[in-house]
C-alpha cells in the first residue's frame, strides 16, 4: 500500500536554514521513504530570494514587458532565462538553465515575503542530493528526496507538481522491450515516476497557505539513481521546439 503522509510543523524557511535537520526534527521517517520538499522551501534555505527594490528593468524587458507588467519581475525573469520560448504581453515561458520550460523560468511570488521573488535553486538536483545526505546522516535510512515545483502544461489547463531534483531513485520506469498484455513489444515507453511522485504528493495541498512544505510518500519500491534533468526531452526529439 502507497501513503502519502503530510509532514506537520515544519516552520516558515528562512536563508541558511537546514532542511534536513528540520525534515529529521519534524517527521518519523523510514526506510525507503521519498522525503518530497517544495521548490519553496529549498531556494529559501539557499537564499534564492531577491528584493524587486534592487532590480533595474533592462531594455529587454521594457520591450517584452505588457500592460500592468511588473518591469523588475520580469528582468528578474530574464535573469534567470536560458531562452525565451515564447512571450505575450509580459507573459515569457522560459527555459530555465537546467532545461526545464516553464511560465517565468519558476519566478514567482507566491508564499513570498512582499516586495521579493523567490528563484528555482540553481541546481535541484544537487539539493536533492544534499538533503539525501544530511537526512542519511541523521537518521542512519535509505531514503530517496524529490524537490517538486509546479508547472503548467501544453494544450492543457491547470498546474500539476512536478521533479524538478531527484535523488536516490531512477526518475524514469524504462519499459522500452517489455511485452503488453496483447504480446506487443513496447517501443518508446518511459513513466516519469519521479512526476508521478511530486503529483501524488500535491494532493495534501489544497491551497498554496496549507503551509506543507515536506510530504512523505512511503510503500513504493525504491531502485536505481537518476536527475530530474533525465526527464527533459532531448532538443533533437522535441517536435515543439
Amino acid at each position: 500500500m502507497i501513503s502519502i503522509i503530510p509532514v506537520e510543523g515544519v516552520p516558515e524557511i528562512r536563508a541558511g536554514d537546514d532542511l534536513a535537520a528540520i525534515i529529521a526534527r519534524s517527521a518519523e521517517l523510514r526506510e525507503q521513504d521519498v522525503v518530497v520538499v517544495a521548490q519553496k522551501a529549498v531556494s529559501k534555505a539557499e537564499g534564492r530570494v531577491v528584493r524587486l527594490d534592487e532590480v533595474e528593468p533592462s531594455a529587454r524587458a521594457r520591450a517584452l514587458g505588457g500592460p500592468g507588467t511588473d518591469l523588475r519581475q520580469l528582468e528578474v525573469v530574464l535573469s534567470e532565462t536560458a531562452r525565451v520560448v515564447r512571450s505575450r504581453g509580459g507573459l515569457v515561458i522560459a527555459e530555465t538553465r537546467d532545461g526545464f520550460v516553464c511560465a517565468s523560468a519558476g519566478v514567482d511570488h507566491s508564499n513570498a515575503e512582499a516586495g521579493t521573488v523567490i528563484l528555482l535553486p540553481l541546481d535541484a538536483d544537487a539539493s536533492a542530493r544534499r538533503i539525501r545526505a544530511g537526512l542519511a546522516e541523521l537518521t542512519g535510512l535509505g531514503l530517496a528526496v524529490i524537490v517538486t515545483d509546479s508547472f503548467g502544461r501544453p494544450f492543457r489547463k491547470g498546474t500539476t507538481d512536478i521533479a524538478i531534483g531527484v535523488a536516490g531513485l531512477a526518475p524514469l520506469r524504462d519499459l522500452r522491450g517489455t511485452i503488453d498484455r496483447s504480446g506487443q513489444a513496447l517501443r518508446s515507453t518511459q513513466v516519469a515516476v519521479a512526476d508521478e511522485i511530486a503529483a501524488a504528493a500535491d494532493l495534501l495541498r489544497t491551497s498554496k497557505a496549507d503551509g506543507l512544505p515536506v510530504v512523505v510518500v512511503r510503500g513504493l519500491h525504491l531502485d536505481g539513481e537518476g536527475s530530474a534533468t533525465e526527464l527533459v526531452i532531448p532538443a533533437q526529439r522535441d517536435l515543439f521546439r
